[in-house]
């Protein structure tokens, strides 16, 4: 499908599947319910074939592999938090999750079968932008509980726009986002305390026509996080709120 826009956006934790050829690592309650999804993200961002923007799902739960982690599991962030690495044994909340150990071999293979295959299918996309619009910006989304205490002790902000300190995408770009968010109801902080995976420091300036941002928001905008619902009352400002800062981005690539 050829691109009809600049912007892509990548959706890497929102899938739950465990490949057959995994499961036998996992307990089952892992496996019926992975923790730490971003759930619904893919559903709350549908509209954005309707402004020509192209999604990407991650089919896979971010347990079978974190795309949004270094491929070498090193640290994203220098403070005291906890974080989860490139393949998980616990969840953010400390639960583990493995019946037995992930093996270097095993792991080596999850990069080759899982992880990288998605980061070239993304950078092709990008590139084919590039081509078209001779700019591009990837779009990372994601969403998190308000309250995981191993990362913060604090309830996260509503929505958190993350450059990686600014070097992920020019600034008229994170001002737009930043300016169009903030026109909405809803709290929103700038790197703190989530300044964007490895997936927007990666992708993010690889070359000066190659943008990346992340938005990270809290769950409880568009979703009972204890029933795991989407909540149809809740979800249609949240994607209001979304689209007009998507038609913005859009406006300001042009």
């Amino acid at each position: 499908m050829k691109a009809k826009s600049p912007i892509l956006i990548s959706v890497p934790h929102s899938g739950i599947k465990f490949p057959e050829e995994v499961r036998s690592y996992y307990k089952d309650k892992t496996l019926n319910s992975p923790g730490d999804t971003d759930w619904f993200i893919d559903q709350l961002y549908s509209f954005a074939p309707e402004l020509d923007i192209e999604i990407v799902v991650a089919p896979y739960s971010r347990y079978v592999i974190d795309l949004n982690r270094d491929p070498e599991s090193k640290q994203l962030y220098q403070d005291s938090r906890q974080e989860t690495g490139l393949i998980p044994s616990k969840s953010f909340s400390g639960e583990e999750i493995l019946l037995k150990e992930i093996n270097q071999e095993e792991a080596q293979r999850r990069l080759n079968a899982y992880y990288w295959p998605y980061y070239k299918m993304v950078q092709e996309k990008l590139d084919e932008r590039i081509e078209l619009f001779s700019k591009c910006l990837l779009f990372d989304a994601h969403s998190i509980k308000r309250l995981v205490p191993k990362i913060s002790k604090d309830p996260f902000p509503d929505m958190i726009i993350g450059d990686a300190d600014e070097t992920s995408a020019d600034k008229s770009l994170i001002d737009c986002a930043l300016r169009s968010l903030k026109k909405g109801p809803f709290e929103v902080a700038h790197n703190h305390p989530f300044k964007g995976g490895h997936i927007t420091r990666y992708f993010g300036k690889k070359s000066p026509s190659q943008h990346a941002l992340q938005l990270e928001m809290s769950q409880d905008l568009y979703m009972n996080e204890e029933s795991i619902k989407y909540d149809e009352e809740k979800a249609p400002h949240v994607r209001e709120v979304l689209r007009e800062m998507f038609k913005s981005l859009l406006k300001e690539l042009s």
